[in-house]
């Protein structure tokens, strides 16, 4: 474990503090499934593993558990929490909301060329994950992709707030590949996208974000069946109109 959180470590070097790079690190874990639902955590052992104080180790468990990542049980310790399947649908209609919109407003108003080439380029470089099978790296490439999209328009507030709600909706965007969901259909989806924009078509930016999000009713009921020991006890996902309108 202790290695990869290291790799974890040293991805998040650009962090502006021992805080902030704490916390990033231990909520990408917690997505990534480095730590995973149900998972003691241990604050002697953080702070011994990453060789700093167990302060901000205690503040970085205090912002995951606002994030709802972990929970604090007094006299028992912290846990990495199991996936909620209403946190993520919640999470997933909110994404959805912002990111439409995102792409839309894109299509409507148009992107840099600079833009427009750099999705392109994070598009091939997501292609070459596909045979070396590199799904970490296919991960923070498809988070560039999205990041790019809203601050190339100049939409850092919209960006902000889906980073605010998407740890849940993440954690199974993460285990859902590539079994769940392949790696090439993820591409193509962002394809599409990056025509619509370039086209100046909104209702089919609209459209082909929408179908990219709700990919997620696709995978979910599926990993839920497949690794029911990751996931809260729950009633079974209510069926979702899928029609995608434009």
């Amino acid at each position: 474990m202790n290695t990869t959180l290291q790799t974890l470590w040293q991805e998040a070097s650009d962090q502006p503090s021992v805080r902030q790079r704490l916390y990033q690190v231990l909520r990408q874990s917690i997505i990534r499934m480095v730590l995973a639902p149900g998972q003691a955590l241990s604050e002697k052992e953080v702070a011994d593993t990453f060789e700093v104080s167990r302060q901000p180790v205690r503040e970085a468990f205090i912002r995951l558990s606002e994030a709802g990542l972990v929970e604090v049980r007094p006299q028992r310790g912290t846990f990495v929490v199991k996936i909620s399947q209403k946190a993520v649908l919640e999470a997933r209609f909110v994404r959805e909301a912002v990111e439409v919109a995102v792409a839309r407003a894109a299509a409507e108003q148009g992107l840099s060329p600079r833009v427009i080439d750099e999705l392109h380029e994070l598009i091939a470089r997501q292609r070459r994950c596909i045979e070396p099978h590199d799904y970490d790296r296919f991960y923070q490439l498809d988070e560039a992709f999205h990041r790019t999209l809203s601050l190339g328009l100049g939409q850092q507030a919209a960006w902000k707030v889906v980073e605010e709600v998407k740890a849940q909706f993440d954690r199974v965007r993460y285990l859902s590949i590539p079994e769940a969901t392949p790696l090439k259909r993820l591409i193509d989806q962002h394809v599409a996208i990056v025509a619509a924009i370039e086209q100046r078509e909104p209702p089919a930016a609209e459209q082909a974000m929408r179908v990219h999000h709700r990919e997620i009713f696709q995978s979910l009921p599926d990993l839920v069946q497949r690794f029911p020991e990751m996931f809260e006890a729950a009633p079974a996902v209510a069926a979702v109109d899928e029609e995608v309108v434009s």
